[in-house]
């Protein structure tokens, strides 16, 4: 069987390097009501036209936990996809709405990717994520830890 070759190795990542996505998304109704349902979010801002058309921004507004699910899937196939776990998430900030019909993208910096100090197979990277709408404006940002793979020796079959 032939791993696969969807994400990147320990050693593909530096410091300081910036990935901008290719993955993108634009939020439907449907996808805004079926997330409330499935995670039993029913406050009326994200469900409720009539009572959104009254409230700060006059919409609905997307699930702030959808658009954080989104932006990390976004990020598999360059970030974790060869990962064993992701260790924590932090520091993860809504800085502008997400509407009905926005278009999510994606970028992420690599702040640190270091070899693990108990597993010698596998190290830590570190990465602040950003997602951002079809006007460039950002609307969320988060900080992870990675649990990914080393390259295989070669040498060792």
């Amino acid at each position: 069987m032939t791993p696969s070759s969807i994400g990147r190795y320990l050693e593909d990542f530096t410091a300081g390097e910036e990935i901008r996505h290719s993955l993108s998304k634009t939020v439907f109704e449907s996808d805004n009501n079926l997330f409330s349902l499935l995670t039993m979010n029913y406050h009326p801002v994200h469900t409720n036209a009539d009572y959104a058309a009254k409230q700060q921004h006059g919409q609905i507004l997307v699930v702030g936990t959808l658009v954080f699910s989104l932006v990390v899937g976004m990020t598999v196939p360059d970030i974790s996809g060869k990962a064993i776990a992701n260790l924590d998430y932090e520091k993860i900030e809504h800085l502008a709405p997400t509407f009905i019909g926005d278009t999510l993208y994606a970028r992420s910096v690599i702040l640190e990717a270091r070899p693990s100090r108990s597993k010698p197979d596998r190290g830590i990277v570190y990465v602040e994520t950003t997602g951002y709408n079809q006007n460039g404006t950002d609307v969320i940002r988060f900080r992870r830890h990675v649990l990914v793979k080393r390259r295989p020796d070669p040498k060792v079959e």
